[in-house]
């Protein structure tokens, strides 16, 4: 689920932070990495309560912080701390249809019909155009009421049901032929996984993914588990001129396509290995990598099946950006195969964070 979008990578005048006077001099001041400096520019320019990066560049692990992960108690953010993903759920969720597809279980081409009979009125729609948001599904969280929170912490959804508030909507395009990011797609594709193996998709990617990558801080919450793990930064909902405690909540409203819980170097590890090429053949991650331009305000940027190419100073960082109540990160891997998730526990966000989130990845992938 993307509750912002993505916006121009701008650039960015390097912060400084007085240091020390030592005797009678004043030393002269030290220049924040860059990296520093753009986190900073989210929480003190933005506003955004608080900024994590965790940088993976071999066998280093680089974490830098700003702001605060408590406004009540001005705790700091955690260095690892668990939070709610949003759509970098849609990388997991095509990893798993892609394996299905190597296992020659699914075809990319095949209509989803196939698997879901009687699911969607366009039988021409393709397993392919779920997974790169040209399908012309309208976006159902454009449906959901947003003036009551409240409404949303503890309700939940089944993903019929969710499919169910879309199809009240016609056809954005007839499918192929344009591109629009709809969370759709991915309950869609979520919907076939359950169909094809017979097990629920939390399990599918536990069995595939989290499991086998030891990435132990990584689930789907099914419905009802509105915890967030300990440790982790509160996760704030801007409402009413107020920040709201949104970090516990029902994520199934977001399921498939963004309930994902995970902590910021399990992403890390998580891309590092799928763009590696050990959770897909070469034929399966090349068809993940094959993009169609999208609509995300930045110049050159592309959607493949569930993975992004977003142009960066030093070439391109492939991931995915995520936002969902409480939370807003982008996760991947640069051009040299560092990876390097970037995490705000606020959502929505002021308008400019969007841009200056990525020039954080940027600033993370090439510096």
């Amino acid at each position: 689920m993307r509750a912002v979008s993505a916006g121009t990578l701008v650039v960015l005048l390097a912060a400084t932070t007085a240091a020390p006077a030592l005797a009678a001099t004043t030393a002269a001041p030290a220049v924040a990495s860059p990296v520093q400096a753009s986190l900073d520019v989210l929480t003190a320019q933005d506003g955004v309560p608080g900024a994590v990066t965790v940088v993976q560049d071999g066998r280093r692990t680089q974490v830098t912080r700003s702001g605060t992960g408590d406004v009540a108690t001005g705790k700091p953010f955690p260095r690892n701390g668990s939070f709610r993903a949003g759509s970098v759920t849609k990388t997991f969720v095509a990893t798993v249809v892609l394996q299905l597809v190597a296992e020659g279980r699914v075809r990319l081409d095949a209509p989803v019909s196939r698997y879901l009979p009687g699911l969607l009125p366009d039988r021409r729609i393709t397993v392919r155009q779920v997974l790169q948001h040209t399908s012309g599904l309208y976006n159902y969280t454009d449906d959901l009421d947003l003036t009551n929170p409240e409404a949303l912490r503890h309700r939940g959804a089944e993903p019929a049901e969710l499919v169910a508030m879309a199809l009240k909507h016609p056809a954005l395009f007839p499918p192929g032929t344009s591109w629009s990011y709809s969370n759709t797609n991915y309950i869609v594709a979520g919907m076939l996984v359950e169909q094809v193996t017979g097990h629920a998709t939390a399990d599918e990617i536990a069995h595939r993914i989290t499991g086998p990558l030891g990435l132990r801080d990584t689930y789907l919450p099914r419905r009802g588990d509105e915890k967030l793990p300990a440790p982790h930064a509160i996760g704030y909902l801007p409402f009413g001129g107020k920040l709201v405690d949104f970090s516990d909540f029902d994520a199934t409203i977001a399921g498939a396509a963004g309930g994902l819980v995970s902590t910021p170097a399990d992403l890390d590890r998580f891309y590092g290995a799928l763009l590696g090429g050990r959770l897909l053949r070469p034929a399966e991650l090349a068809e993940m990598r094959r993009t169609v331009p999208a609509d995300l305000g930045i110049p050159g940027a592309g959607y493949g099946l569930g993975l992004g190419s977003v142009p960066v100073s030093c070439g391109v960082v492939w991931g995915h950006e995520g936002g969902i109540i409480g939370f807003t990160n982008f996760a991947g891997v640069g051009p040299d195969g560092r990876r390097a998730s970037v995490v705000l526990n606020e959502n929505p966000t002021p308008a400019d964070t969007s841009g200056h989130l990525l020039a954080a990845v940027d600033a993370a992938v090439c510096s």
